[in-house]
């Protein structure tokens, strides 16, 4: 019985130490917050309005303001999202201020005018969007503001193999690839790539047709 219990118990403090290894990959040593690590996807000097959704935590709305000064930017953080009141995220805050222009949305009901967007990019935020019914009504208002051709720029940890054995029952808090094209389907915008861009993470980039 005590060899078990201690079995059971090097195993939790396994996956600990492996999520923590995992998060900091992810989120200290790879390009997920860096802008370019989009360059490949769009030719950021002929754009002229994009989005910067996240979900009260913005690390990349200041960097990409200073890279391309050019473009308007608007921030917007999705209202309602589980960790808005967390203690962590005032942590986070500190370390990267709102942005100044912030406005906070409800992810299905976009405050833009029809077509008057060239990109809409949400880094590891959009799974806050904890209704499947709303996340299908934010790809379907992400798709009117839009420009024809325009992009939707997605990253994000799916619920998969490898986030199981690194986070656990955290991977829970993740949608499957599934659940990802399920929202997206009835938007009829195309899945142009599914990119891996660490071992935990992938980048969807959506298209909106030319006509």
């Amino acid at each position: 019985m005590i060899i078990l219990l201690r079995s059971f118990g090097s195993l939790i403090i396994l996956n600990i130490l492996a999520s923590i290894v995992a998060s900091y990959i992810l989120y200290d040593k790879s390009d997920l917050y860096e802008p370019n690590n989009l360059r490949e996807f769009a030719d950021w000097e002929k754009i002229e309005n994009a989005v910067v959704i996240h979900a009260s935590f913005d690390p990349l709305s200041g960097k990409l303001e200073e890279k391309y000064p050019k473009i308007n930017f608007t921030v917007c953080d999705i209202y309602g999202n589980r960790h808005e009141h967390e203690s962590g995220i005032e942590v986070s805050k500190k370390m990267f201020p709102p942005n100044p222009r912030e406005i906070r949305i409800s992810p299905d009901t976009l405050p833009f005018e029809n077509e008057s967007q060239d990109v809409i990019l949400a880094v590891t935020a959009l799974h806050e969007i904890l209704d499947h019914q709303k996340r299908v009504l934010f790809f379907k208002e992400a798709k009117r503001i839009l420009k024809k051709g325009g992009l939707i720029i997605i990253s994000e940890q799916f619920r998969d193999i490898t986030n199981f054995i690194f986070f656990n029952i955290g991977a829970f808090h993740f949608l499957s690839q599934k659940q990802w094209k399920e929202s997206i389907s009835p938007a009829e915008m195309k899945i142009i790539e599914n990119k891996k861009i660490t071992p935990f993470a992938n980048m969807l980039i959506l298209k909106k047709d030319q006509v």
